[in-house]
């Protein structure tokens, strides 16, 4: 499934606003070109909103490559020059889901995320000094993947799930952590309170990105869940809870790229040197989609699915 495009937090959103049992979205000529599949006759396209940043020529102060400071000529003006700058723009796509097409089969999903993350062990160590509570592995029903108990401040993660999946649990509990500590958050947010939808949304959301920056796929765990929690929001709720989602992401990314290299050095160990061995990708790259604003959301709709426990 690595060839479908890993959608930022707003896309996500907006994708199941439109279409709850969404579960693989792609463009119309992409099932054509790279699945062997067509978008059934009559279906209506999915709309997201895609980058399409451009390139400008511009008259600008040319700068001394050392210092930084403004290069000056004989008579103490500033020299110009023309550069290239790209000027990001975005526009409105339309995107269809798997059941609108028809085709070649697809390996078929499973519930459960699999599969490995490159230097597992020190994303984990990672994570762990990135949390502001203790978090530990521990055996839990099979239903269970976490939960971050404001009573005992820590966090306790499923035992013996795949690499991809306590990673993705991990980060939802962080946020958990950090976003919706009863025993820190109570005094001011008294006059208006997050409800349970809310924290699980923005939870979710924040793990989705997260891995999304570091190149883990978590799409198919992630898109209907937020789906589920996010039925019957308002428009003002979604945006406040989008604005919190991408400060909360972004600090997280901070720590984490920090505690990563600090502990690659403590190790031992090489630090990446290129983006084939890097985890911590490019945050230009990973994140451009991810702090576009929202700018719509269709109907609401519902969609069952098990809740993971706070």
């Amino acid at each position: 499934m690595s060839r479908f495009h890993r959608y930022s937090v707003n896309n996500t959103m907006l994708i199941f606003q439109q279409r709850p049992d969404a579960t693989l979205v792609a463009g119309f000529r992409k099932w054509q070109n790279q699945f062997g599949r067509h978008v059934k006759k009559g279906e209506h396209g999915i709309t997201i909103i895609a980058p399409t940043p451009y390139k400008k020529k511009i008259e600008a102060q040319k700068l001394d490559p050392d210092t930084k400071a403004p290069v000056l000529d004989e008579n103490g003006q500033a020299v110009m020059e023309e550069k290239e700058v790209v000027i990001p723009l975005f526009r409105p796509v339309k995107v269809f889901d798997v059941a609108q097409t028809d085709g070649k089969p697809l390996p078929e999903l499973v519930e459960s995320l699999t599969g490995d993350v490159q230097q597992y062990e020190v994303f984990l160590e990672a994570l762990r000094r990135s949390a502001p509570v203790p978090i530990s592995l521990e055996p839990l029903p099979a239903n269970l993947d976490g939960y971050f108990s404001p009573k005992e401040q820590r966090i306790v993660i499923r035992a013996e799930m795949s690499e991809v999946q306590t990673i993705s649990a991990v980060i939802h509990e962080i946020a958990h952590s950090k976003l919706h500590d009863v025993t820190k958050c109570q005094a001011e947010e008294a006059s208006n309170p997050k409800d349970r939808n809310t924290e699980e949304v923005e939870a979710e959301s924040i793990s989705y990105a997260v891995c999304q920056y570091y190149g883990i796929e978590t799409s198919g765990n992630s898109f209907g869940y937020i789906a589920t929690w996010s039925k019957d929001k308002d428009l003002p709720e979604l945006r406040a809870s989008l604005e919190t989602i991408n400060q909360t992401s972004g600090a997280l990314i901070s720590d984490i790229d920090r505690h990563f290299h600090t502990i690659l050095q403590e190790r031992g160990l090489a630090l990446p040197t290129q983006e084939t061995d890097n985890p911590l990708r490019n945050a230009e790259m990973a994140q451009e989609d991810d702090y576009n604003m929202i700018d719509g959301i269709l109907n609401n709709g519902s969609r069952e699915m098990p809740a993971k426990e706070k």
